[in-house]
Formats: structure tokens, C-alpha cells, sequence
């Protein structure tokens, strides 16, 4: 299949970003996502599988997800099409669905790249699931959000999720000098305010290239050093597009102060964000979540606090309701933070897929018939609120199972409590427990 860009005059080339320009065109090229490129389970593999699978591209932004998409329609030799979640509505899907009913009828292939699929509403969603089925197109979606969360069940068991990471530090810095090679120009900085950009940039190959660009325009004499790289990079970014890239820029920002208990920072940054137009139900939203992920059980009242600013907010309405963002940052930066519930989420998660099929303990399973407690279903159960502990010590687990603990909590917060319970149970139930591997 021939370049996306080839059929572009010469000087479109050089007026399309710089982030455009330097998406890779190999899969070689792409740089920090190791862990979708090798493999059984490597993009490289999925191309090669007839009928395409569907795809769904999920990781933070900048990271790859659309070059990758984008790379998959490439080198499958299918006929590309790309659609905004934002842009397209259902009319304009069904377009493209009976377009690619007839390049199928004809032998093409058609592989639908749609960004920011979590964008899509419940009912969009399912317009895809008869055309998916059938074969009519393969789906190549991009997403920022957690698509078990963001995507209905039916959509999301008919594709295939590929998770992108953040670019690390070597990452970025590969992405610095083929911006340099590219453009001919060496960046206006010093070493240490090359390691300044990179760590600005947090993992986002777009923010650093789009910097790099700005950087690249002032024609400097003299290498900035880190100071004066941060006060040229701030005064730059004071234009913010809810719909665009800075939207993503800020609500990062907004996240990482959050976490790193800057309060300071996550109230300007929130500012910002309101002064830009951003809708404060979407800063809500994004607010549950990160009570939910970043503070979890080492404060419980965090989620409570962010439920019902939420609600406090659709009460009120703006501009009244805009207050309760404040107080809501200000609890949960200064909040104890501890990821150890949302790590336990995915670590049960990958333990269940890995052991699906085990039959619980038949000491813990009912026995409404008399055949089943011949069997001895119920048998030797204890009746924990019963015993002087308040926990009888039995196994819960089925027997099969590899013992693992998806959920170690900190020392942190409210999970100090939690600890001290799991210690004072886990000696209780010394006795009899099965060894870990």
C-alpha cells in the first residue's frame, strides 16, 4: 500500500506539524511501545491474521495510538478510512459502513480508524456490532479512557486491546534528535535543559515535538538553559482548546498535581481550565476518578467528596456550582494517596482470566438438595460472626489456585488500619494455610 501522504504536494509536507511529519512509517520506527511490537500478541502479528482483527489502541496521550492505527491499516493493504468520534455522527458512520460493504464486494478490505472511540455514545457504539460481525470492516479505535469502563461489553468483546505506555526518557529522546535530523537544526538548549524538555513533556511524544517546533521558530543565538526553557515553554502555552491538544495538556497537569499533593498548582491549573471554557462536569468526572485510582481506600472519603461535588454542581448549575471544584481540589491534593486498590483491581482481574475455570471450596457452596450434602457440598462450614475472633480462619480459595495477594495495602492513610486487620486475620488463619509460590 502506498504512503498515506504520498499523493500531497511537496509543500504540504513541510506545513503539516512536526508530529505529523515524523509518524513512523515502519513498525521499527516506533519508539517506547516494545511490549505491542514482539511477540504472538504483536501488532506485526495481528496484520497478518485473515479477517483483521478489530483493534482498540488505549494509552495516555502521545504515546502512538494512532501512527500504530494507522501503521495497521498500512501494512494489511486494506483501504484506510479515518473518523473523529468527535466529528462523525451516526449518519455519517453509515456512510462509510455502506462503503466498505461495497469495497468488501469487490475485494478491499476496509480498516475504520475512529479517534477517541470512547468519545462515542451508548447508541453509537452499537451501530458498529452488526457491521463488525459480519465482516463488513475492521475497527482500528483510539481512547485515552479505560475501555472496559468507556466501551459498552458487546463492542469491546469484538475487538482486541492493545495498552500503550507513556514514553519513557530514552523514548523522548530518540523523538529529539530525529526532530533534529529532520528539520536540519540542532535544538537551542543545553544538556540539562534537554533533560528539562523530556521531563515536561511526561511521557507525551506529541507535547515534546509540538515544543520542539515552537523552540525550533525562535531562531535563539544562545542554548537556553532549564530556567529559561520553563519560563519560554509557559508563556507559550497560555492559549488553551478544550477540544484540542491543550485540553489534553492541562487535564494532565491538573492529574499530576492532584498526586503529587501540590495544591497550589492543581488550583491554577484547574483555573486555567475553566478560564478556557472547559465544562465543569467533564473536571468533575475526571475528579471521581482520580479519588477512585490515585487515593482509593487511603481515604475513603474521597470518592464521597467527589460524588457529591458532582451532584452539588448539577444542583446548581454554573456559576454557583463552579465553587465546589475548589474545595474538592484543595481535599484531594492534600489527601494520603495509595494506588494499592487499583492495582489490586487489575492484578484480580489477571489472576481470574489466568485461573477461570476453578469450582469455589465446597465447604463455602450451598446445598439446597440432599444429594449435593452428600457430596459434601456446605460440609465443615463455619459460621464466621460465630467464632471469638469474628473470623473462623477456613480457605475461601479454591485449592488449585497458586495463592497471590492482588491487594498489598500501605502505609498510608486509613489502609495503616486495613493492614493491621489483614496481619491480625492472616495470623489467625496461620494454620493450615497453603505456602505461597
Amino acid at each position: 500500500m502506498p504512503s498515506l501522504f504520498e499523493d500531497l504536494p511537496a509543500q504540504a509536507h513541510e506545513t503539516r506539524p512536526l508530529a505529523d511529519r515524523l509518524r513512523p512509517q515502519e513498525f521499527a520506527e516506533l519508539v517506547g511501545q516494545e511490549n505491542i511490537l514482539e511477540g504472538a500478541g504483536s501488532l506485526e502479528h495481528f496484520v497478518k491474521q485473515v479477517p483483521l482483527p478489530s483493534l482498540i489502541f488505549w494509552g495516555p496521550p502521545g504515546c502512538g495510538k494512532t501512527s500504530l492505527a494507522k501503521l495497521f491499516a498500512q501494512k494489511s493493504g486494506a483501504f484506510f478510512v479515518s473518523a473523529s468520534a468527535v466529528l462523525q455522527g451516526t449518519a455519517q458512520f453509515k456512510e462509510i459502513f455502506d462503503q466498505a460493504a461495497w469495497r468488501l464486494r469487490e475485494g478491499t478490505p476496509t480498516v475504520l480508524l475512529v479517534d477517541e472511540i470512547h468519545r462515542l455514545n451508548r447508541a453509537q457504539q452499537d451501530i458498529f456490532l452488526p457491521h463488525l460481525e459480519s465482516g463488513t470492516l475492521t475497527l482500528a479505535g483510539t481512547t485515552t479512557e479505560n475501555p472496559s469502563f468507556s466501551l459498552n461489553a458487546a463492542l469491546l468483546s469484538r475487538c482486541k486491546v492493545l495498552t500503550l505506555k507513556r514514553l519513557n526518557a530514552s523514548a523522548l529522546e530518540i523523538l529529539l534528535s530525529r526532530a533534529e535530523a529532520h528539520t536540519g537544526k540542532e535544538l537551542p538548549l543545553t544538556s540539562d535543559a534537554r533533560v528539562t524538555l523530556c521531563q515536561l513533556a511526561d511521557g507525551d511524544g506529541r507535547y515534546l515535538l509540538n515544543r520542539v517546533e515552537d523552540l525550533l521558530s525562535l531562531c535563539l543565538k544562545e542554548k537556553l538553559t532549564p530556567d529559561k526553557l520553563i519560563k519560554i515553554i509557559r508563556k507559550r502555552a497560555a492559549l488553551y482548546d478544550k477540544n484540542g491538544e491543550e485540553h489534553y495538556n492541562l487535564i494532565s497537569a491538573l492529574h499530576k498535581s492532584l498526586r503529587g499533593s501540590d495544591v497550589q498548582a492543581a488550583l491554577y491549573w484547574m483555573a486555567r481550565m475553566l478560564e478556557g471554557g472547559e465544562d465543569p462536569l467533564y473536571l468533575l468526572r475526571r475528579l471521581i476518578r482520580f479519588a477512585m485510582e490515585d487515593i482509593g481506600l487511603a481515604d475513603p472519603q474521597a470518592l464521597n467528596q467527589a460524588i457529591n461535588a458532582f451532584q452539588a454542581y448539577q444542583i446548581l448549575g454554573s456559576p454557583e456550582g463552579d465553587l465546589v471544584l475548589s474545595p474538592l481540589i484543595i481535599y484531594l491534593a492534600t489527601a494520603p494517596k495509595s494506588v494499592s486498590a487499583y492495582k489490586a483491581f487489575k492484578a484480580a482481574r489477571q489472576w481470574a482470566h489466568a485461573f477461570s475455570s476453578l469450582m469455589p471450596p465446597k465447604s463455602i457452596l450451598n446445598a439446597p438438595t440432599s444429594w449435593m450434602k452428600a457430596q459434601g457440598y456446605g460440609a465443615g462450614y463455619i459460621y464466621d460472626p460465630d467464632t471469638a475472633e469474628g473470623v473462623s480462619g477456613q480457605d475461601f480459595l479454591p485449592e488449585e489456585l497458586p495463592l497471590r495477594r492482588p491487594y498489598e495495602p500501605l502505609e498510608r492513610g486509613f489502609e495503616r488500619e486495613i493492614k493491621k486487620r489483614l496481619l491480625y486475620w492472616e495470623q489467625l488463619r496461620t494454620k493450615g494455610r497453603r505456602s505461597e509460590p
